[in-house]
This record gives structure tokens, sequence and C-alpha cells, in this order.
């Protein structure tokens, strides 16, 4: 019952995860940009289909294809550059919060080429999510299973709070942004005031000098 209620659990705080497919060419690079807050580990699961003409479908698999997979941080420094295979699983752990640029880019070997075919590519990302080994866990007995889970769950537990103060700070670097910006906009509107106001006041002077030299007034 106990190991039941915690796998609840571990689902019901189930680690942020975004699974997509795209459309590519061949060696055309392909860019997401993920949010993440510091010392944070990605997980990323890829898979690349090669679309066969005679089929006109897409293959389960394209042998001789590699994906280059590369991660920039916020301040433009290079976390993870590397070639992989047709499928694979790339991991690196952030940083610095913000916004990462994560780029994947086919890249088929000297002996195999697909003359510019389309693929499709399967990705699935996973933030800040650390995988149980069920061997491991199933291997154990009932009360280490538990303990074994429970530290599984602490973990997820700190990551959703690491991602809540991730987001009260970025809420806060919006406020005092919105603040500023309406501070700006008040100032501006005073310094529109003033030059009406001195437009105003030298127009009356102007023509008061004219119907003065007219000998209107």
């Amino acid at each position: 019952m106990k190991s039941q209620l915690i796998g609840f659990l571990m689902n019901f705080w189930i680690s942020f995860s975004l699974a997509l497919y795209f459309h590519s060419g061949e060696r055309e690079e392909k860019c997401i940009i993920e949010d993440i807050p510091t010392d944070t580990l990605v997980i990323g699961n890829y898979k690349v289909q090669r679309w066969d003409i005679h089929k006109q479908e897409f293959l389960e698999s394209a042998p001789g294809l590699g994906m280059f997979v590369t991660v920039t941080t916020p301040s433009a420094e290079v976390l993870l550059s590397k070639l992989y295979g047709p499928q694979g699983t790339f991991s690196f752990t952030s940083h610095l919060s913000g916004e990462h640029i994560i780029c994947l880019e086919s890249n088929s070997t000297r002996f195999v080429s697909f003359g510019g075919s389309k693929l499709r590519i399967h990705l699935d990302i996973r933030v800040g999510e650390h995988f149980l080994d069920e061997s491991v866990v199933q291997a154990k007995d009932k009360v280490n299973e538990v303990n074994i889970r429970l530290e599984h769950l602490i973990e997820q537990v700190h990551h959703i709070s690491k991602e809540q103060d991730y987001e009260r700070e970025r809420e806060e670097k919006f406020r005092k942004t919105s603040e500023e910006t309406n501070s700006n906009i008040l100032w501006w509107a005073i310094v529109q005031t003033l030059i009406l106001i001195s437009i105003g006041i030298w127009q009356i002077k102007s023509l008061r000098d004219f119907f003065i030299s007219k000998k209107l007034v």
C-alpha cells in the first residue's frame, strides 16, 4: 500500500516534460528555447526518421545518419556540443537560470547521404528529472524500495521548490521592469505636458505681439 501511495505521489510531482516532433532537412539546424532554473538536470531523448519517397512514409530508423546536439546558455556559453547517432539521449546540468538554446542538426556519414531528404525528429525533453532504475528497485526488499522511492520523491520536491524560487525571481524581475516602464511613461507624459504648455504660451505671446504690431489692440 505504501509503495502504491509513493508511486501515486511521484506521478503527481512529475517533472516538466516537453515531447514533440518536427520536420527538418538534412544538415538543417533546428533550435528550441527552454527556460531552465540554475543547477537543474535536463535530459533529452530523440529519434530520427527518414522519409522514403517510394513508400511515401517515414521509416522507423535512419541508419548512417548522425545528430549534432548543441546547447547554449543565456550567457552564450556552449554547454554541450556533441555528435550522436540517429537515436540517442543527451543530458546537461544548467549553471545559469534563463533561456537555454537547444539545437539539433542532422549530419550524414561520409558513406551515406540522403540527398537532402526530409527527416522527422521526435524529441522528448525532461527538465529536473532523475530516473529510477527499476531493476535496482525490484532487487531490494520492500523497506529499501520505499526508502529509494522516498529519496526520489524528495529530489522531485526539491526541484519543484527550485522551480518556484526561479518563478518568483522572474516575477520580481518583471515587476521591477514594469515599475521602471511606468515611471518612464509618467515622466514622458510630464515632459509632453510641459512642452505643450510652453508651445501654448509661445503662441499666445506671438499673437499678442502680432496684434500690437498691427495696432489691433
